[in-house]
């Protein structure tokens, strides 16, 4: 009994002692998202995210066979719905993924291939708490195999060709401006320049 007590003084001096030297990192540093992560913030959240994902999740099998069909649902799902914070390419080397803190992983990095199906899979449904991962289940089984071709488009991800990633740009999100450029540009190599007949004749009723 005596042993268990000391065991149980010693681990909470140590969480007491963490808490403490934590509590005076972030009074010194802030809470600014500008600086990146230290390589110490690196290893211990990859090591907490490791623990956190229960073993029966990092165990499940991808239930969607491989195949090109599947890549290119992924790619798609991908350019609309993920290119944004991880960019085409998966490198993250975009504002919204170089601006969260921590950083948007490069996902074509030996940390994240070394993840088992089953573990990005958790990632993708269930999100990552203190980040800027959202969870994105729906509890559809079609939910779940868009989730499941993703992670057979991320293991795809660092032999990404040229020609499918100008594919990823035409199927990116666009602002309505960009949506209107790009109409314009259409209507006049199409040689469609109706608005600017209709501004001429506007301008001659004027005169």
């Amino acid at each position: 009994m005596r042993a268990l007590l000391k065991v149980l003084v010693a681990l909470l001096s140590v969480l007491g002692a963490i808490s403490v030297g934590l509590a005076v990192w972030l009074l010194s540093n802030g809470i600014s998202a500008q600086p990146d992560p230290s390589r110490l913030e690196v290893a211990f959240a990859r090591r907490l995210r490791s623990w956190m994902i229960p073993s029966s999740a990092r165990e499940r099998p991808n239930p969607v066979p491989p195949g090109a069909e599947a890549v290119e649902a992924g790619l798609e799902h991908f350019a609309d719905h993920c290119a944004v914070c991880h960019a085409n390419d998966g490198s993250g080397r975009v504002d919204i993924g170089q601006n969260l803190y921590p950083r948007a992983p490069d996902m074509r990095s030996e940390e994240t291939q070394s993840l088992s199906d089953g573990a990005l899979f958790y990632i993708i449904e269930e999100g990552v708490r203190l980040t800027g991962m959202p969870g994105w289940k729906t509890g559809t089984p079609e939910g779940e195999r868009e989730s499941w071709r993703l992670v057979h488009f991320i293991r795809h991800l660092p032999r990404l060709t040229d020609e499918e990633r100008r594919r990823m740009e035409r199927l990116n999100p666009r602002t309505a401006e960009e949506w209107r450029e790009e109409q314009e540009i259409q209507r006049f190599l199409a040689g469609d320049d109706r608005d600017s007949a209709s501004g001429a004749e506007h301008e001659r009723g004027h005169k």
